[in-house]
């Protein structure tokens, strides 16, 4: 990221530019959520988010659970504004945009598997590793430390992380209660990683929500108007 910021000129960062992009990128949120100028103000949020992502991203680490959300936040301005009264109403546009964000959510796990492999240079050593190991002690809750004394358990967990990882695809052909156990299940595993070590992959959770049918929660009132 830093390279592609070098090279498209945007300044470095500073405090007020920070407060300044933060208040942009919450304003156009609301206007773009609210359908004020929805494709303006959709492109205005893509754009401050992109320029975020450049920040927060581009002087170290990288946290690839914002993937999914920065595609989500330049592929939603295409569609338009959306009202209550369209649910039913079927839209190529919406659909292009939705599949776009599930398969970026999906891709942000099975990419995982490949930087492990290429980090390692053996996926087994990866896998047969120290790393659950490693975080539990360096930020891991305490009501977890008693898992450092089971390293077999630890091991088998990094193993079936890999397996679901690699997996992950799958869920872009699922149905029914089988894609809702999917969602559930991969929420369910944040909420662990969350609960025992602080990291939350909030973005990509919240994209999840791509795979569920939220028009059904608008009620009919309101879908009537």
């Amino acid at each position: 990221p830093l390279w592609l910021a070098r090279f498209l000129h945007i300044p470095a960062v500073s405090v007020l530019g920070a407060q300044i992009l933060l208040a942009l990128i919450i304003v156009f949120s609301l206007l773009a959520a609210a359908g004020i100028l929805q494709r303006i103000s959709g492109w205005a949020v893509a754009i401050t988010f992109g320029a975020w992502m450049f920040y927060t991203q581009g002087y170290g680490y990288v946290a690839h659970d914002h993937m999914a959300l920065v595609i989500a936040a330049f592929v939603l301005p295409t569609i338009g504004a959306a009202r209550f009264r369209d649910v039913g109403t079927a839209s190529a546009r919406a659909g292009w945009a939705l599949r776009v964000v599930q398969i970026a959510v999906v891709l942000t796990y099975f990419y995982s598997v490949l930087m492990k492999w290429i980090a390692s240079g053996n996926i087994t050593h990866w896998a047969n590793g120290a790393v659950i190991i490693w975080a539990l002690m360096r930020r891991g809750a305490e009501w977890s430390k008693p898992f450092l004394e089971m390293p077999g358990l630890l091991i088998a967990a990094q193993w079936a992380t890999l397996v679901f990882e690699f997996l992950s695809p799958v869920v872009l052909f699922l149905k029914g209660k089988w894609l809702y156990g999917a969602v559930v299940f991969f929420c369910l595993f944040h909420l662990m990683t969350y609960i025992a070590l602080g990291i939350h992959f909030l973005p990509t959770v919240i994209c999840w929500a791509a795979f569920l049918p939220l028009e059904k929660l608008v009620p009919k009132r309101f879908a009537a108007r």
